[in-house]
């Protein structure tokens, strides 16, 4: 470390004043000892010159002049104090050797150094061999600094020392730069003599055995991937066919596999009993669905089958796609049902009938039919609403038949025009509705709309009931309680007529109504719990319930609300009005 405050014990000054520009160096073959004798040359360079630990001078430049916090190397006396940590110049006669030990015993600790100071750029022959003029130059490689043999009186281009000597022969030759990063009495300002040990030179030395093995391993590895990827490209296909290409086998199970509680389960389960029925004259026709039932019956609606009330055929298609004809046992306009009797029936299966009563909002339930012509359709949806009040009218155009009243079951199952006459099922296969109508948001002349959601269908214990009475009478009891509404009433309710009709009293006498004490004019607000909102609603509850049946009303007169219980009961005979 640079101290220049240390004491000079343990230091000999120079006796020898500082010389005017750069000393000459003299060959070592004139400048015997004390003893006559010549210096032997040390046994190697050494590896570092100033430092004797090998640490570069941290901020000296490379070629002598002054800098700052570092020596000024004007001439080789090594008594002057120096800012590098040199070796101790104490014991005089003792000097530093260069790498190794010099058996002569020649140091720098000798007042003169004419004798002894190495030539940079030639090589390091102390006292015998060739002159400093020649040899290999240290850190270039090029003949040396002078060039050519001694001629005993040459100055040498030392980078160390300062500027050149004023006095003596150059050779004419530019000396080269020092080593890159070379630094004054630094590491590696030199390379070692010839024969000195690399080891110990500080010289740059080539890549260890594992550094080689490790590279010739990453240029295999690279080489095969190499290989690699130019047989690829090399081998494959030209195209972009791959013949051995597959995706597989196909899964196992069919349609035997399905839940018996899935739609494709009871699909499979009530598919057989649907049919498709088309019905009409020589210039009009109807499509519809229906449903086989006990004894080789089919249900539908009166809507499907009415053109051939007036001479025209039926056609039932099964689900096997068989056909057969069928004539009409018996229609109920006012319901809007028909069963028809097919002539064959190819051993299908009648379907399941279930409870219409249990029915709840949010069931599941599966519509079953033939929309626009296209057999054996399957929709699924649940059950939006009941008792929800459906007019359906005259389809045929006629104007001849009554508009039937219907409680309906509402559901979001796609419903099409095709789907009529067709079951409405629930999660167990059951029959809980007839598929009879849907709402729409227009229709063109020639056009007819599909489905929005919006779908009813006629209770099956409604349906059960008709269907009984149009197979063993061929006609249909129409249910009543004997009362003419008042169809300008607005308010809450239904208003029972103040006055006379049509050539009718307002409440039947000795009717359902009249028995339970109603009176003309009182207002009818529920019935069986269920708020009314018009007549219509009215009038489609009692046509779904069968004749003989108990139902509450709740009623208000003048002001005051009351509870009565009512009989249905039958007429004889239908009416084109309700009553």
């Amino acid at each position: 470390m640079t101290d220049e405050t240390r004491p000079t014990e343990g230091r000999t000054p120079s006796d020898y004043p500082e010389p005017q520009g750069r000393p000459d160096f003299l060959p070592a073959d004139d400048s015997p000892d004390q003893a006559g004798r010549l210096p032997e040359p040390p046994a190697s360079f050494g590896t570092s010159w100033g430092d004797p630990s090998g640490r570069p001078s941290s901020g000296v430049p490379p070629y002598g002049g002054p800098a700052t916090g570092a020596p000024t190397f004007t001439s080789p006396s090594y008594g002057s104090p120096s800012s590098h940590e040199s070796p101790s110049y104490g014991q005089e006669g003792s000097g530093p050797s260069f790498g190794a030990s010099n058996d002569s015993g020649s140091s720098f600790g000798s007042p003169s150094y004419e004798t002894t100071g190495p030539s940079y750029g030639s090589g390091p022959t102390y006292g015998s061999g060739p002159s400093y003029g020649s040899g290999p130059s240290y850190g270039s490689g090029s003949p040396s600094y002078g060039g050519g043999p001694d001629n005993g009186t040459r100055a040498y281009e030392s980078p160390l020392f300062g500027s050149p000597s004023p006095s003596g022969p150059t050779g004419g030759n530019t000396p080269p730069p020092p080593p890159r990063q070379a630094l004054p009495l630094g590491a590696g300002w030199a390379p070692p003599p010839p024969g000195a040990d690399a080891s110990t030179s500080g010289g740059r030395r080539g890549p260890s055995t594992p550094v080689l093995v490790s590279t010739a391993v990453a240029i295999a590895l690279v080489a095969s991937l190499l290989g690699s990827v130019g047989t690829y490209l090399l081998t494959k296909p030209s195209s972009s066919n791959d013949p051995g290409y597959s995706l597989g086998p196909l899964p196992t199970g069919g349609a035997a596999s399905r839940e018996p509680g899935s739609v494709a389960g009871v699909a499979a389960r009530v598919l057989p009993s649907v049919v498709s029925i088309e019905a009409g004259t020589t210039t009009e026709g109807a499509t519809g669905s229906g449903f086989l039932i006990k004894n080789g019956y089919v249900v539908t609606n009166n809507h499907v089958v009415a053109l051939a009330a007036k001479g025209g055929e039926i056609r039932i298609m099964f689900n096997n796609r068989k056909t057969t004809p069928a004539k009409i046992v018996g229609r109920d306009p006012g319901s809007d049902l028909a069963v028809i009797k097919p002539e064959d029936t190819f051993g299908t299966p009648e379907i399941t009938l279930g409870n219409s009563d249990q029915v709840v909002v949010g069931d599941p339930v599966i519509a079953i039919g033939s929309p626009l012509g296209l057999t054996g359709t399957v929709t699924t949806g649940i059950v939006s609403s009941l008792n929800r009040p459906v007019i359906a009218g005259d389809e045929t155009g006629a104007g001849t038949e009554e508009p039937a009243y219907i409680s309906a079951i509402q559901t979001d199952a796609a419903i099409n025009p095709g789907n009529s006459g067709g079951p409405l099922v629930n999660g167990k296969g059951e029959v809980v509705g007839v598929n009879s109508a849907i709402a729409t948001l227009g229709r063109s002349v020639n056009s007819q709309s599909g489905s929005i959601g919006l779908g009813f269908a006629i209770p099956v214990n409604q349906t059960r009931r008709v269907a009984e009475e149009l197979i063993t009478t061929g006609k249909a009891k129409r249910p009543r309680i004997g009362i003419v509404l008042d169809k300008d009433y607005k308010g809450q309710g239904v208003k029972i007529a103040s006055s006379p009709s049509g050539g009718r009293q307002p409440v039947d006498a000795n009717g359902p109504a009249d028995k339970a004490g109603l009176k003309a004019g009182d207002v009818i607000l529920e019935i069986d719990g269920l708020a009314l909102q018009d007549g219509n609603e009215l009038i489609a509850l009692i046509r779904s319930k069968a004749p003989g049946a108990k139902i509450t009303i709740k009623y208000q007169r003048s002001g005051q609300e009351r509870t009565a219980t009512l009989t249905v009961v039958a007429d004889d005979e239908p009416t084109p009005t309700p009553s």
